[in-house]
This record gives structure tokens, sequence and C-alpha cells, in this order.
């Protein structure tokens, strides 16, 4: 009886021993050497932390959704501005020119600067209706930005956000839920078209010369020409200058004293003019020169 027991212990051990093994049983991953295999576990880790990482990337407010909480909190009863206190409404005023300071079409869009300058009359004219209504307009024309008009958005939200802050727990403590707002869409905005910016070539910088309506664009080429053209042009006016300073008083008859004042005069007047043109050759012709090495540097 005791040598038929221990024949069936002695049959279920190595099966016990499998299982063990099978539950201790770790992922690896061979790696392959001239010698041997060597097998390192995987490294399930990093998946974890990516998935983390783009879960949390997810749940961050995209700048439409942001600019739509805006819009939420100028949805105040349609006297409010026009019952703020006098220092308020100077905070408003100036909330309304950091709003549409500047070349507001220029650095937003015609559709997005006129939102602008109309939201900002609101506020100068206290007008919290026509507000709440052109704030709603603010996520539409989101989709349409381009990189810098947003980026040019979020700094005036940011500014304009700033002075609502300032107004301090007025009320029910809306200014700076205005105020966190604005800054929160600000930042997102700004960051969002830094991300998206691509880097371009620098262009090629030219400088253009303009006399009325003509207009010439300035080359070293062109520079050193216009350069030689007013040494020449300095040559003829000192010599012009020197045949005039040279022509003796006494060589000329005049009529009376006062023809000979008069062309005195006019002798004077004529060095005047072809020196100071002298001078002013000079001038030209070395800026011109200085001029043609810097655009060639440039080139280069």
């Amino acid at each position: 009886m005791a040598s038929a027991s221990l024949q069936f212990w002695s049959s279920i051990a190595p099966i016990s021993h499998q299982l063990a093994s099978l539950t201790s049983l770790k992922l690896v991953t061979p790696i392959s050497s001239t010698n041997n295999t060597i097998y390192l576990p995987k490294p399930l880790a990093v998946r974890f932390a990516l998935t983390e990482s783009d879960s949390a990337k997810s749940i961050e407010p995209d700048p439409q959704t942001l600019l739509q909480q805006i819009a939420d909190t100028f949805d105040l009863p349609s006297n409010y501005f026009a019952k703020l206190p006098r220092d308020l409404r100077l905070d408003l005023n100036d909330a309304a020119f950091d709003l549409s300071n500047g070349p507001v079409l220029d650095e937003c869009g015609q559709e997005l600067g006129e939102i602008l300058l109309n939201l900002s009359r609101a506020w100068e004219l206290a007008d919290t209706s026509t507000s709440h209504s052109l704030a709603k307009k603010l996520p539409l024309v989101e989709a349409k930005l381009t990189g810098s008009a947003k980026s040019a958005l979020g700094r005036r939200l940011i500014s304009a956000g700033r002075r609502f802050q300032s107004m301090g727990q007025y009320g029910q403590g809306e200014p700076q839920q205005i105020a966190k707002a604005m800054i929160a869409a600000g930042r997102a905005l700004s960051a969002s078209s830094t991300s998206t910016v691509i880097a371009e070539e620098p262009k090629e910088e030219t400088r253009v010369l303009k006399f009325g309506e003509l207009q010439v664009e300035i080359t070293p080429d062109k520079a050193n020409i216009g350069a030689v053209i007013g040494f020449v042009f300095g040559i003829l006016s000192w010599e012009i200058a020197q045949g005039i300073q040279n022509i003796p008083d006494s060589s000329l008859q005049y009529a009376n004293d006062n023809a000979l004042l008069l062309a005195k005069s006019l002798k004077g007047a004529l060095l005047a003019l072809f020196y100071s043109s002298t001078l002013l050759s000079a001038f030209t012709s070395v800026g011109l020169v200085l001029l043609g090495l810097q655009l060639k540097s440039r080139k280069d």
C-alpha cells in the first residue's frame, strides 16, 4: 500500500513542476548573438507611458472651446457694464484699447478684425448685449485663422484679459471669470500658432529708392555705377567752381557799381552752388559704395 502511494506521488511530481514553471513565465524578447541567445523582458511600461501621454493631450481643451467659454462669460445682464463704477469703466476702456489697438485688420484679417473693433466699441459704450453677441462669433471664425492671426488674437486676448483681472472681485466675480477665460484662450491660441509655424527660407532683402512714382531697386552693381556717376559729377562741379573762382573781377566791364555788386553776388552764389554740389556728390559716392558692399556681403 505504501509503495503504491509512493509511486503515485512520484508520477505527479513532474506535472506540478511544469505548472509552477508556467505560472512564473515572463514575456521575453530574444537578442541574437554570435555565440548564444540572451532573453530580455519586453518594455511594456513604454506603451503605457505613451498611452498616458496621448490621453493627457486629448483632454486638453482646444482654442475653439476656450473661445466659447469667453462667449459664455459675457452672458451678463443687459445693463451690467453700464452699472460699473467709474474706475472699473476706465479698466473696461483700457481692455477695449488693448483688444483693438494697432493694425488689427492687418494682423487678424478682415472678418476677425471687424469683430474685435466692434467688440471694443461695445465695451467703450458699455453695451453688454452687443458685447455678448459679438463674443459668440469668436469660436466660429477661429477655424479660418492662420498661424499669425491666431498669435495676434492670442496676444490681444491676454492683454485685454489682464485689464479685466485688474477689476478685482466686483459683483459675483464676473470680471475675474472673463479674465480667466480670455487669458486661457489667449495662451492656447499663442501655443497652437507657435506649434504650427513652418520654418521658411529667409527672403532676400532688397533696397528700393523712390523718386516720386519711379522706383529703382538697388543692387551692388547699380550702387557701384551710381557711385561712379556721383564721383564724375563731383569732379565736374569742382572744375566749374574753380573756373568761376579764377575769373578776375577786373576782366569784365560793368556799367555802374550796382552792376558790379550784382555780378559779385551772382559769382558768390554760383561758387556756393557748385562747391555744395561737389560736397554732396562726394558723400553720395561714399554712401553708395558702402551700400554696395553691404548688399554684396548679405547676398554672399
